[in-house]
């Protein structure tokens, strides 16, 4: 049984949905925020998915042929305290700002101990130091550590969303200390984002991508906010899938 931490409740019902359906993994739904889950509501869980949004890492894990029932966390913080978005709005404060959780997440892995936890943030943060913040924290916690930014392009979007995908495992003996990028080796074609085409802003939209997107581009503001709400906040699968499938094979 996984669990799914979710607070948003559009999103929640959302993941009911998909559980329901058999596209993610079975569980429960806990729309409480992170920073009222203890450790202990957590015993008995295999997989348990933080900020879950619409179930991306579950979708990501199955692609990348890793079961349901393997032992493991995911956990994508809130990207406002970091994103450039917030950044242009004046909204970003970065480790100050109240959004930022990873901090509470650490502590809900420094009590229960995953055997590895998988996430993703916008690569912005790294210019904030949020990955090396995270990183060191759980370095301190006997985890090894490791990362890459990918582009979601060069795996077939039609838009560049480039993210911070990294892992933290714990089963890594041997590896000492923080671990550089390209520790991960990803072999991903080159690709570029494709242009001219006026309808590519829209459909960069509806797959999350909204940093290009004008009114003239014909979505109103009522479906970018709400019917694509969803999508937004999500992880893109297949990337995620091909970052998963190379650890497994490092680790």
């Amino acid at each position: 049984t996984a669990y799914y931490n979710e607070f948003n409740p559009h999103a929640a019902a959302w993941l009911r949905k998909l559980i329901a359906a058999g596209e993610i993994a079975p569980g429960i739904v806990d729309e409480r925020s992170i920073t009222d889950v203890a450790a202990d509501d957590l015993v008995g869980y295999t997989q348990c998915h933080f900020f879950a949004g619409i179930g991306g890492w579950s979708v990501a894990l199955r692609l990348a042929g890793v079961p349901d029932d393997y032992p493991l966390w995911t956990g994508s913080p809130p990207c406002q305290p970091y994103s450039v978005a917030a950044v242009a709005h004046g909204g970003a404060q970065g480790q100050g700002d109240v959004r930022h959780l990873a901090p509470v997440f650490v502590r809900l892995i420094r009590k229960r101990k995953p055997p590895k936890v998988f996430g993703e943030q916008v690569g912005n943060a790294i210019r904030w130091g949020w990955w090396e913040e995270l990183a060191l924290a759980l370095e301190r916690e006997g985890y090894a550590c490791a990362a890459a930014v990918l582009r979601a392009d060069a795996f077939g979007a039609d838009h560049e969303r480039k993210r911070l995908h990294w892992v933290a495992d714990a089963r890594s003996e041997g590896w000492e200390g923080y671990q550089p990028l390209e520790c991960v080796s990803l072999a991903t074609p080159a690709a570029l984002a494709q242009h001219g085409n006026p309808l590519a802003d829209a459909r960069r939209a509806l797959d999350g991508d909204y940093s290009h997107l004008l009114p003239c581009d014909g979505l109103s503001v009522q479906l970018e906010r709400l019917a694509t709400h969803g999508y937004g906040n999500a992880i893109v699968p297949a990337v995620a899938a091909a970052f998963i499938q190379s650890v497994m094979e490092v680790a």
